[in-house]
């Protein structure tokens, strides 16, 4: 005899780095089976637009740390768990890639603890969205062969000996949610003697309406930028490589300002379940 008893499901899912046509197929077809979705800052309004199903509850599970205005990790992992134990399949979706600095693993554990079926969809990363559309092949021959995935929103992260390696690599360097330490991060890099034919590139809101591309020497970079707010958000680009964005940058600067992204401020962005606790993990 054949059951009509829903079975739980979560994906999670990587919606790419702004470009709404960045989103892949298999992430298209999850979200539109999606009973609940829980979305991040960094999605594009045009995928939820696009496809959502009208009948699916969107909850904003925004991060924006900068601002003292995310939220909690832990109150992520409850609604995921409440909503399975609802027999919901559920949608995790979040910007760039899904395994790439995001909070995966802690989404992961409180499935496995609850014993819900998952599944990871991968998207397009920031930072190769970026590097495309910024016309800098990230391992260009001659210019390095390989990529490190980095980060540097506290000074503790990067050890005085890794810094160090960091300056005499010949590897294309990517900083993830560093723009609030750029100026430490430059002196660093000269202090130690980083090559004069290695440059620094900064993204904004990469693949987006409004992306901005800034480039500089070492040498020169605070005097140019040093004061500068970058909008959020932002990735930061380090190596021979960033040479080829003049030659065979594709996309001018955005002229228009803005921000792509909305604030976690916006009570929009606030989740909208408040019952948080009882399947706490």
């Amino acid at each position: 005899m054949k059951t009509n008893i829903k079975s739980p499901k979560v994906f999670l899912i990587g919606a790419g780095p702004g470009n709404p046509e960045l989103i892949t197929v298999k992430a298209v077809k999850a979200i539109a089976e999606a009973d609940v979705v829980l979305c991040d800052r960094l999605v594009s309004p045009e995928i939820l637009e696009t496809y959502v199903n009208e009948n699916t509850e969107i909850i904003y599970v925004g991060k924006e740390c900068s601002k003292n205005a995310s939220t909690p990790q832990s109150h992520i992992n409850t609604l995921m768990v409440e909503y399975a134990l609802q027999n919901k399949t559920i949608v995790r979706l979040k910007g760039g890639d899904v395994s790439i600095f995001s909070n995966i693993l802690d989404e992961l554990q409180a499935l496995k603890q609850h014993h819900i079926p998952y599944e990871i969809i991968p998207g397009i990363t920031a930072v190769l969205g970026a590097a495309a559309f910024a016309g800098m092949p990230l391992t260009a021959r001659g210019y390095s062969t390989s990529v490190r995935f980095l980060t540097y929103y506290k000074s503790e992260i990067v050890s005085e000996e890794y810094w160090k390696e960091l300056a005499l690599t010949n590897d294309t360097l990517v900083f993830y949610m560093s723009k609030g330490n750029l100026t430490p991060l430059v002196e660093k890099l000269k202090a130690l003697q980083i090559s004069g034919d290695k440059k620094i590139a900064v993204i904004e809101q990469a693949t987006t309406p409004f992306q901005k591309v800034y480039t500089s020497s070492f040498d020169d970079f605070n005097e140019k930028f040093g004061d500068k707010n970058f909008a959020s958000p932002s990735l930061v680009v380090v190596g021979k490589i960033v040479n080829l964005h003049e030659e065979f940058s594709w996309l001018e600067n955005a002229e228009q300002e803005g921000l792509y992204f909305k604030s976690v401020e916006n009570g929009s962005l606030i989740p909208t379940t408040q019952n948080f606790f009882e399947y706490a993990v």
